[in-house]
């Protein structure tokens, strides 16, 4: 029996949406939540093996939330809302010193009738910050969306305007890559034009791009190392 926020293993065996999976796990065939909306078409493949955190609560429809897997020798992370804790803990311990200094820290500030990730405040004035999960990798390109999203792009030109309505001195979109084999990072025009453009759009308007290589350990985020922003692929 796996205890409450343990880690257990199972094999995937379908996905009848994109929030539920159906694995083996102990013998069994179970429902999963699935943390993540991103299409994944690779990483999905039935006999894989996936790991689950034992879940519980009045108002969960499952036991479990799948959490990673392995493909092709590496280990993943899929849980979509992992990057956004991943960058709070960074940004409150001042550990990604390209933002430097601020004074505080503000989870989902509210803007534009709408929300960013987090917003800094110091001396230098305000940034705000928007973080996307990434999970697709091809051949050491790490590539976003792997699904259109509408609310990407809109988050994109929220961001450029703030610059240009002087509510914020600095903007930034960071891509939490949750897998260490990416060497360069760019939109994925192909899946979703509108959020390539926009982000091409939100660069030359002063939006800065941070792609960051995470290594998935003990289920958490270790920062690797920053990676380049190719526009086109």
């Amino acid at each position: 029996m796996v205890a409450e926020g343990e880690v257990t293993e199972a094999i995937f065996i379908d996905r009848p949406n994109r929030f539920l999976g159906r694995v083996e796990v102990e013998g069994k065939v179970v429902e999963v939540f699935i943390p993540n909306p991103g299409r994944m078409y690779e990483l999905m493949i039935p006999g894989r093996q996936v790991f689950l955190r034992q879940r519980a609560g009045l108002h969960r429809k499952t036991n479990y939330d799948m959490i990673g897997l392995w493909h092709d020798n590496v280990l993943i992370s899929i849980d979509s809302n992992l990057p956004n804790r991943f960058m709070k803990e960074r940004l409150l311990n001042r550990e990604l010193d390209w933002f430097l200094p601020y004074d505080a820290v503000t989870p989902e500030p509210r803007i534009y009738d709408g929300r960013f990730d987090f917003r800094l405040d110091g001396s230098k004035g305000t940034t705000f910050i928007e973080v996307k999960s990434c999970t697709l990798v091809e051949d050491g390109h790490a590539l976003f969306p792997d699904a259109p999203t509408e609310r990407g792009a809109r988050h994109l030109r929220n961001l450029a305007r703030s610059l240009q309505e002087g509510r914020a001195r600095r903007a930034a979109v960071v891509f939490v890559i949750q897998r260490p084999d990416a060497t360069i990072f760019s939109p994925k025009a192909d899946t979703d034009p509108e959020f390539a453009r926009e982000l091409e759009n939100a660069h030359k308007s002063g939006v800065e791009i941070y792609p960051i290589v995470t290594e998935v350990k003990d289920w958490s985020l270790k920062y690797q190392r920053v990676i380049p922003y190719v526009q086109d692929f």
